[in-house]
């Protein structure tokens, strides 16, 4: 068995999904990775699996998850993302059921017991209070509680808000290990400041830092939030 990858709060999660890849992220994350160190804020970052390999052997703080992996084994599986490669490329970690890579739960079941064979992270994505029950059970590393309606918002509703302690409550009592994320509609710092503020472990954006107009300074503007917050609150 490999150890636990040892993940402190407050985090932040920097989601490139398709928006940036190459050279372009790479200079996002060489920023990242000082703003880490800078705030003292755990970073995460997802990026496409092509670009694990370049961003990992830059990185001194930051953990690089890949976005998706299947739970396929060495051997026959053309188009799949296999467990043991995302690690041999510089993967800490993994991204799982994505509203945009959605998977039934037995197959995520699955996929989570590969990442653990080979020593990866899970960081994995529940929709609400119901699914972050189900997803507890599982003990994965990182719980991302997050609305689909809610991603690419720019908008947190009053009850999105007061779901945080109620989503946190149910987790912990379940496996306190667990880290929790509360994520979409992540466009500002401010936005950053109250998902922490409520008691979040952590947040993250996608687009709020990819279609910023600079995307440098929104970085710096949130993870500085972050850091803000938490001295504020605990």
């Amino acid at each position: 068995m490999y150890p636990r990858l040892e993940i402190t709060p407050p985090l932040f999660e920097i989601g490139p999904k398709a928006y940036s890849f190459g050279k372009q992220l790479l200079a996002l994350a060489k920023h990242a990775d000082q703003l880490s160190k800078q705030y003292a804020v755990q970073v995460i970052i997802t990026p496409q699996c092509v670009d694990i390999p370049l961003l990992a052997g830059e990185m001194e703080r930051v953990l690089i998850f890949a976005q998706h992996m299947d739970s396929v084994q060495i051997g026959r599986g053309v188009g799949s993302i296999l467990p043991e490669a995302l690690k041999a490329a510089g993967a800490v970690g993994v991204l799982l059921n994505h509203v945009e890579q959605r998977l039934p739960f037995d197959e995520l079941q699955r996929t989570m017991e590969r990442a653990d064979q080979v020593g990866l992270a899970t960081m994995v994505c529940a929709d609400n209070l119901e699914d972050a029950a189900a997803v507890a059970r599982m003990s994965p590393d990182i719980i991302i509680a997050e609305s689909p309606d809610l991603i690419g918002t720019a908008k947190r509703s009053q009850d999105d808000q007061q779901a945080i302690a109620k989503i946190n409550q149910v987790v912990w009592e379940i496996n306190p290990r667990i880290r929790v994320l509360h994520g979409a509609g992540i466009r500002s710092g401010q936005d950053v400041y109250a998902v922490i503020a409520a008691g979040a472990q952590a947040t993250g954006s996608s687009s709020g830092i990819f279609q910023a107009a600079d995307p440098f300074e929104m970085l710096e503007e949130m993870i500085r939030s972050v850091r803000t917050a938490w001295q504020a609150t605990h």
